[in-house]
């Protein structure tokens, strides 16, 4: 059983800002950022590539919700809302959850994207996804 699994259960405490039949939502124990939430579906799905997509819409919704009291309550400039997919993205716990980072001035919380279009091709990758 996966630690989510267990936090769900009861197992392992937490720090519940959120819970209703389908989803949980808890403190992150990392707080990258003041606030740092997860926001995830009660039942198990590994990841975005197998979670339901009417239990995907609920799950992110509450995230949609809980960002915007968040980020007021806190006093934050703006959050990132963030979901790693399978462990080449970085996603550590195999059960989907996304995460809200409120995100304050001088916070030192990475997120960047270096420029890679010089070396790839935008018409072929268009025409290999089509």
């Amino acid at each position: 059983m996966c630690i989510f699994c267990k936090i769900i259960n009861g197992e392992i405490p937490s720090k519940k800002v959120y819970e209703d039949d389908d989803v949980l939502a808890i403190l992150d124990i990392s707080q990258a950022t003041k606030g740092h939430t997860l926001v995830m579906p009660k039942k198990h799905y590994a990841n975005l590539f197998e979670i339901d997509n009417n239990v995907y819409l609920k799950v992110m919704a509450k995230a949609k919700e809980l960002a915007l009291k968040i980020t007021e309550k806190e006093n934050a400039l703006g959050c990132n809302i963030l979901n790693n997919c399978n462990e080449a993205a970085g996603q550590s716990v195999m059960h989907f959850h996304v995460h809200i980072l409120p995100r304050y001035k001088d916070d030192d919380l990475k997120l960047e994207f270096i420029d890679h279009s010089k070396i790839y091709d935008l018409d072929n990758i268009l025409k290999e996804i089509k």
